[in-house]
């Protein structure tokens, strides 16, 4: 599933392409996608309509349109938004949605699984859609603090993968960056939040803001799906300390890495950094 930095990098790749442009068509190919919104109702509310701004919370992009309208993408497991320039390149094989512009180019939702969807809703409605309204702290903003992160951490007694994971405490991680973050702090996946000495707070509150940051710079992490708005690859598959390194040895000192289920997910640890 993409998170923050891919789909922060899908924001960033997108928005020179694709604003106050006049939308002259909207094809829907899977009209599970809308979710409530009848497939009429979504198309006439589009066409002759115009990104006007397009801003990331989480993992959701936020797509400002004239008339008092906002349309809320999630890619879920394998979404991605491909910009093409050429309405003759053919369309891949999972295509949910195309909104074509009146310049002739085209920005494409293409989808595997077809988990994701495109919310459409009325400006300062968000409270509409529970998982983007219950959002918590953004980890790459000022608002992350380190007293604010302390204060997540005293008052939960979750394992600290699932605390890091619960979009309601901090939005945009996933599983690839909280092993990478746990990793590099030395904090191992189940030790419970609420336990973790001042030097282990500080030094995770770091890891999280330094990989974020790292892999934004690199244009996200492509394993299978996931691709920037130009339809590129990410590069920060190449620079993973412990995510998918199954069968491999610790950098550091040597232990073999190990993997279980935290919170539902797999999760990668070295045994010899990241003691109980």
């Amino acid at each position: 599933m993409p998170e923050l930095p891919e789909v922060e990098t899908i924001r960033r790749s997108l928005l020179p392409l694709v604003l106050n442009k006049p939308i002259s068509r909207v094809d829907v190919h899977y009209k599970r996608i809308l979710g409530a919104t009848p497939e009429q109702e979504f198309q006439t509310a589009l066409i002759n309509n115009r990104f006007l701004e397009l801003k990331r919370r989480g993992k959701y992009l936020l797509f400002t349109l004239e008339k008092e309208l906002m349309l809320v993408a999630h890619l879920r497991m394998t979404g991605r938004l491909i910009y093409v320039s050429d309405q003759d390149i053919p369309l891949a094989k999972h295509t949910s949605a195309v909104f074509g512009f009146e310049s002739g180019d085209a920005l494409r939702f293409e989808d595997v699984r077809k988990f994701g969807t495109l919310d459409l809703i009325k400006r300062g409605e968000i409270e509409k859609l529970k998982g983007l309204s219950t959002l918590g702290v953004e980890p790459l903003s000022p608002a992350f603090s380190f007293s604010v992160f302390q204060n997540l951490l005293a008052a939960s007694t979750a394992k600290i993968k699932a605390l890091l994971l619960d979009q309601r405490k901090i939005a945009g991680l996933g599983n690839i960056y909280t092993d990478e973050s746990l990793f590099l702090a030395g904090i191992h996946p189940e030790k419970p939040a609420n336990s973790l000495s001042l030097g282990q707070q500080k030094s995770l509150h770091e890891a999280i803001i330094q990989v974020l940051k790292v892999a934004l710079a690199n244009q996200g992490t492509t394993l299978r799906d996931y691709r920037t708005g130009y339809g590129r690859e990410g590069s920060f598959q190449n620079k993973l300390q412990i995510y998918g390194k199954k069968g491999q040895r610790c950098p550091r000192c040597g232990s073999d890495f190990k993997f279980k289920k935290v919170a539902g997910r797999t999760s990668h640890y070295c045994p010899g950094c990241q003691r109980k």
